[in-house]
């Protein structure tokens, strides 16, 4: 389908047009910058994406080939065009801009400095260098947007100033300084991240190649590996591509991208994917997917084209405060006329609502953000409160969220009446801990919480994805998947069919332990339930939550077991990567406001997608990075408590700005009427905003 576009204007050297494919909301204006520029014969590329607007600056007449290349630009091929040698995402698009401690210094220097001053002149030039900024920005403004509260700001600032009342000014413009300053680091946002991302995740790779007709393998950079190359990749290591194994065989773990705790053993023919990492094993991999087009590249793609998407926050109560801006001037307006007193003027000036408005807002978010730091909730932004309270519909990933994320022994089954559990446990722990594989471990810790007692055993023969095989007093040992006993070491299983297929109906992952050619048992492993769980989804219901869904990559009949047993209804389960963000920006469409909780990289575009991500203490790295809020300690309750913060602080904010609104239209109506002074007005209307930012300052507290 091509893309719509309209030719505005044009000159020798100069295009504009109207791109309609500017009003996609995922399209980033950097990156289509950044694409186009690179036209021969394009000197500057200017956009502007309120506008669908595209300004080439250009050399040479290529107006033809710049209409083709607009009409047939896709998303995708954007993406693709940020890839550099060393890079997988557009770095050229991160933002370096810190917030600015300057102008607070500047205001506060000149409200300290006029005080030690008695020369008026002095005093004037003092107040008006460290207002100039201030007062440029409200000029600027003026001419540029109309009437805002940054316009009222400066007049107030200039009134006094004119009227030499130095500590008035000097106090207003510290005021609003030290509130920027408050409002920029509250709602800022590092793009570490993004500059983690650049960094590919393996930075080289064994592949095959022919030298002198001999095949051999050669190191090279991750980022050189091409369609159809032979990867190999060998135990401990992360696979660099997508592709498809053509030989060898062994354990994957792929938590990080499906979900799954328990490793999966593949073999030749499987498909396997980037980001996951080889437990046992070697494989030769057939490249099928490289560089940008694999899918933790994919990932990182949909990420950094989202948080470019995510601008700075407008907060609420400037947006308030540039409403009411008419309102006082006006107000100043009708009053000189009427009673040609240019005092009352300055007094009503002062009785300016944006103060209070603009400064509570910012410290209440903060006091929430560094409150709930230290109960363990990293809150990054004003936004993200917001998204939270408005929240209605929290989607949970299961693994690692809902449940701990680790495999568990949760049964010991015997079925040789002289071996008892604890017996069957210390032999299979005996021969598995000298492994590191997930079930080996959960084996092993299960044993020493029983009091393991060690058995002696020959020498340990590990099988590739298999199991292991040792002799026990002259008698053979086999543990490991039902394959391995069953087909391979030919033990019958028939005696105790109906037993393994109960447990297997239930959602268990099985360990079968052989013992003289004869099943000794079994040893049943599941990724439990966080013990409060349950209490957690029933308390975001109290709070007004509406739906509760759990996302997974597990089977559907494991899934559902657990979500029965949270009282949960919407599951979906046998989810691929891709899935979760899909079935979030669904759910966004319907209407509903989004709050996500997970831990993997595969939860990461689903994190970044919703109105607001949550992300457990546990998690992957990209997990807590990409998340509006990073849970500091491994308890799902905490995403109950952050859903709390979130409530109150709105609570507080409205009940502050219903405050301000109230007691600044009071102090206002004194003034138009000329009841109060300049000074009265500065003292009633700045005690009113000491009054509103301490009650901010104090926060919200949650009941325990």
């Amino acid at each position: 389908m091509k893309n719509r576009f309209i030719k505005v204007h044009e000159t020798p050297l100069r295009l504009r047009y109207k791109y309609f494919l500017l009003k996609e909301k995922f399209i980033d204006e950097n990156i289509l910058q950044n694409y186009l520029e690179k036209i021969k014969d394009v000197k500057s590329v200017r956009i502007n994406k309120k506008a669908y607007s595209i300004v080439f600056e250009i050399t040479n007449d290529i107006s033809h080939e710049i209409e083709e290349i607009l009409s047939n630009l896709t998303i995708e091929e954007l993406l693709k065009s940020c890839q550099e040698e060393e890079a997988a995402v557009c770095v050229s698009c991160v933002g370096n801009e810190e917030p600015s401690i300057g102008g607070m210094i500047r205001a506060s220097s000149g409200l300290i400095a006029e005080r030690f001053v008695q020369n008026d002149l002095l005093k004037a030039g003092i107040t008006t260098a460290a207002s100039t900024p201030l007062l440029i920005e409200g000029t600027k403004e003026l001419f540029k947007e109309g009437l805002t509260s940054k316009v009222l700001e400066s007049a107030a600032v200039a009134i006094s100033i004119y009227r030499k009342d130095y500590l008035a000014a000097n106090s207003t413009n510290a005021m609003l300084e030290l509130g920027e300053y408050i409002e920029e680091t509250t709602v800022h946002k590092s793009d570490d991240l993004l500059k983690e991302l650049a960094k590919p995740n393996v930075e080289e790779a064994w592949i095959e190649v022919k030298v002198d007709d001999k095949i051999t393998e050669v190191l090279v950079k991750s980022a050189d590996i091409q369609v159809g190359d032979i990867v190999i990749v060998g135990a401990g290591n992360t696979i660099p591509i997508d592709g498809h194994i053509i030989d060898g065989s062994g354990s994957v773990n792929q938590v990080s991208m499906t979900g799954e705790a328990q490793p999966v053993i593949k073999y030749r023919g499987d498909r396997v994917i980037s980001g996951t990492i080889v437990e046992e094993g070697r494989f030769r991999i057939w490249a099928e997917h490289v560089g940008a087009n694999t899918a933790t590249q994919r990932i990182k793609h949909y990420i950094e084209n989202s948080l470019n998407e995510k601008s700075s926050v407008q907060l609420k109560a400037n947006k308030l405060a540039n409403k009411l801006v008419p309102v006082t001037l006006g107000l100043a307006g009708v009053s000189y006329i009427f009673a040609k007193d240019f005092e009352r003027v300055a007094s009503i000036l002062q009785a300016d609502y944006s103060c209070a408005l603009k400064l509570a807002t910012p410290v209440a978010f903060k006091s929430t953000i560094s409150k709930a730091g230290h109960n363990g909730i990293m809150i990054k932004g004003a936004k993200s409160i917001e998204a939270l309270n408005n929240a209605d519909t929290f989607v949970f990933d299961k693994t690692g969220t809902l449940t701990a994320g680790e495999l568990e022994v949760v049964n010991v089954e015997s079925y040789d009446e002289n071996w008892s559990e604890d017996e069957l446990l210390n032999l299979t722990a005996s021969t598995e801990e000298h492994y590191f594989h997930p079930v080996a471990e959960a084996v092993v810790k299960a044993a020493v919480q029983r009091g393991f007692v060690h058995m002696h055993h020959e020498e340990v023969e590990f099988i590739v994805a298999h199991g292991v095989k040792t002799e026990v007093e002259g008698k053979s040992v086999v543990i490991g998947s039902r394959h391995f006993l069953e087909d391979d070491e030919k033990i019958d299983f028939t005696p105790f069919k109906d037993k393994i297929d109960d447990a297997i109906k239930k959602g268990k992952t099985l360990l079968y332990v052989g013992y003289d050619k004869k099943l000794l048992g079994t040893i049943e492993l599941a990724d439990e339930l966080r013990h409060n769980s349950k209490e957690a989804i029933l308390k975001l219901k109290k709070l007004g939550v509406k739906n509760i869904i759990m996302l997974t990559g597990d089977t559907q009949q494991k899934a559902q077991m657990i979500a029965s047993e949270l009282g949960i209804t919407d599951v979906r389960a046998e989810l691929l990567p891709q899935d979760k963000a899909k079935i979030v920006k669904e759910l966004m469409k319907e209407g509903k406001k989004v709050a996500f909780v997970g831990d993997g990289i595969n939860d990461a575009p689903a994190l970044i997608s919703a109105h607001v991500g949550i992300s457990m203490s546990r998690g992957a790295d990209i997990a807590k990075a990409t998340a509006d809020i990073s849970l500091l300690k491994d308890d799902i309750m905490a995403v109950v408590e952050a859903k709390e913060y979130a409530l109150k602080t709105m609570n507080l904010i409205n009940n502050n700005f219903n405050a301000t609104v109230g007691i600044n239209s009071c102090i206002l109506a004194g003034a138009t009427f000329g009841l109060f002074s300049p000074i009265t007005t500065a003292v009633l209307h700045n005690g009113t905003t000491i009054g509103l930012l301490l009650n901010s300052i104090k926060g919200v507290k949650l009941k325990r």
